[in-house]
């Protein structure tokens, strides 16, 4: 008896350890990835459709935006660019706040958070950004934190194609850059919609992948913005971003 009842004291011991372990480990992580975007990224507000949200992004003076690829520590930093399509759909949210707000919200493929951002100050009732890469969580809470806002609910594991959950909208910034994902992507969208009656917003500036995309004649236009030209610039000309809604009805 006195065998069995230490071996499970060793056993639960053992796992409060790894816990604890891995716990101090992942604030360790979180601390460093804190640390390296403050050093490497600079705090931008007005190059952009949307003035009023300030963000930590790569900038032509930052160090990595010429580097060495290889010198990079971590995977590609797509949470540093805040790309056309999700300029858009912050936008298209600041200027309409009631499509969000009293919604649950999910912000999927969420990047540098802005989206996210854009949905609670709009007065959105519950929030979730989703992207893969950790990285992007951190930096979602930094700028949730630059603008006075308590951080939505981050995400790091890929839910697409996953059970629905019961959202009210779903924010997609640039997220048809892949066809095989783009398709994924459009199985998914309507699972959640004919489960919980989602709503689905699209942001994305006309790259050949969205317009060739049979989810393309299923969307209804609701804005288009003219690119800042810096912001042009960094996209190799793209001049306009839309934001569509999904309407498979169509």
């Amino acid at each position: 008896m006195l065998t069995v009842m230490f071996g499970l004291f060793k056993s639960s011991t053992w796992t409060r350890c790894v816990k604890g372990s891995f716990t101090a480990f992942r604030r360790r992580c979180v601390s460093h990835s804190r640390r390296f975007i403050g050093e490497n990224t600079e705090v931008v507000g007005e190059q952009s459709l949307t003035p009023e949200l300030r963000l930590r992004l790569f900038t032509p003076s930052c160090r990595f935006w010429t580097e060495r690829p290889e010198l990079w520590p971590y995977e590609d930093p797509y949470w540093a660019i805040y790309w056309p399509g999700g300029q858009a759909l912050s936008r298209f949210l600041l200027d309409h706040p009631a499509v969000c707000r009293g919604q649950t919200v999910l912000d999927l493929g969420s990047g540098c958070g802005a989206s996210a951002i854009a949905a609670i100050l709009c007065g959105a009732a519950h929030v979730v950004a989703n992207d893969i890469d950790p990285v992007a969580a951190v930096a979602t809470h930094m700028n949730s934190e630059l603008n006075g806002l308590q951080p939505p609910v981050c995400l790091t594991h890929n839910i697409i194609g996953s059970p629905p959950a019961a959202f009210d909208l779903i924010l997609l910034g640039d997220m048809f850059y892949d066809q095989s994902l783009a398709t994924s992507l459009h199985s998914w969208l309507n699972r959640c919609m004919e489960t919980h009656g989602t709503k689905v917003l699209i942001g994305d500036p006309g790259r050949a992948q969205f317009e060739e995309h049979a989810i393309r004649r299923l969307l209804r236009p609701l804005a288009q913005f003219e690119l800042p030209d810096s912001v042009r610039e960094e996209n190799y000309g793209l001049s306009c971003s839309g934001v569509w809604s999904y309407t498979p009805e169509l």
